[in-house]
């Protein structure tokens, strides 16, 4: 009979305090209190662990032992006189406050875009656009196919009307006729450039050739000794040091040197 009887849960029924004066629920943030029915309970001073409270007289925490990192023995916060001066309207309001501003502090949820598809590498675009241009003219031929045969199976289409399928056929067949002209244009653009960088190098060749040559460039590697005064045989004819017609500069700086000369004093 006495072991099939159910253990009811120890209660704490003693008069003794830990001596320390009356601690009131105002102080103890709400985080730290649980004033809900039949889990009254709060987060001891001392050994920051959640111990229940008892007593409707004289309300007090029950004895509880230290956690084991601590030692695990008693705690000197058990006993401890409380005083409720906090009802459960206000613990639950000034708990959605502390919730609310707990949210408010939180970092916000971080979205991580999606990794882009890595491009094309550069020796590999000619192999795709060659790829995609040699599919335009089968896909433009299946598009062709596909209105003649509604048109032949289509009696609205065979009167000279449209439906709305025949209409939708014809609208891709003109797509992919001008992604064919598109295509074609970007192919004779291309070509043409290819053609420019491969004539480029002769064009500059010939150029060279033009202004240079194995007599200018024996010249330039030879080391001859020059006379003082001596001008290079690279260097292009003298510029004139006097003017043509010496009497006309001379009467064109003395009319200048008059005209300053009359305008100085209304300076």
């Amino acid at each position: 009979m006495s072991a099939s009887r159910i253990k009811r849960p120890s209660r704490t029924r003693t008069a003794r305090t830990n001596g320390r004066p009356i601690l009131s629920l105002s102080t103890i943030p709400a985080q730290d209190i649980n004033l809900l029915p039949g889990e009254t309970s709060l987060v001891c001073r001392d050994c920051e662990t959640w111990c229940p409270i008892t007593g409707l007289q004289t309300p007090k925490t029950t004895p509880h032992p230290r956690p084991a990192q601590q030692g695990g023995h008693r705690c000197p916060g058990g006993n401890q006189l409380l005083n409720l001066d906090v009802t459960f309207d206000e613990w639950r309001e000034q708990l959605q406050a502390v919730e609310a501003t707990a949210a408010y502090r939180r970092a916000p949820r971080q979205h991580h875009k999606p990794v882009p598809q890595p491009p094309t590498p550069v020796h590999r675009l000619a192999d795709r656009e060659s790829k995609v241009q040699s599919r335009l003219p089968q896909l433009l031929e299946r598009a062709r196919c596909s209105v003649l045969t509604h048109r032949n199976a289509c009696p609205a289409c065979q009167t000279g009307g449209r439906c709305v399928t025949g209409r939708e056929l014809e609208i891709r067949l003109g797509e992919t006729q001008a992604s064919c002209e598109i295509a074609r244009e970007q192919m004779e653009r291309q070509e043409r450039r290819t053609a420019r960088q491969q004539a480029a190098p002769s064009v500059r060749e010939a150029q060279w050739a033009e202004h240079g040559g194995e007599a200018v460039e024996k010249a330039n590697n030879s080391c001859t000794t020059r006379a003082l005064g001596s001008l290079s045989e690279f260097r292009g004819p003298g510029l004139p040091m006097l003017p043509q017609d010496v009497e006309a500069h001379d009467r064109r700086q003395a009319e200048l040197g008059r005209q300053y000369a009359r305008k100085a004093p209304a300076a």
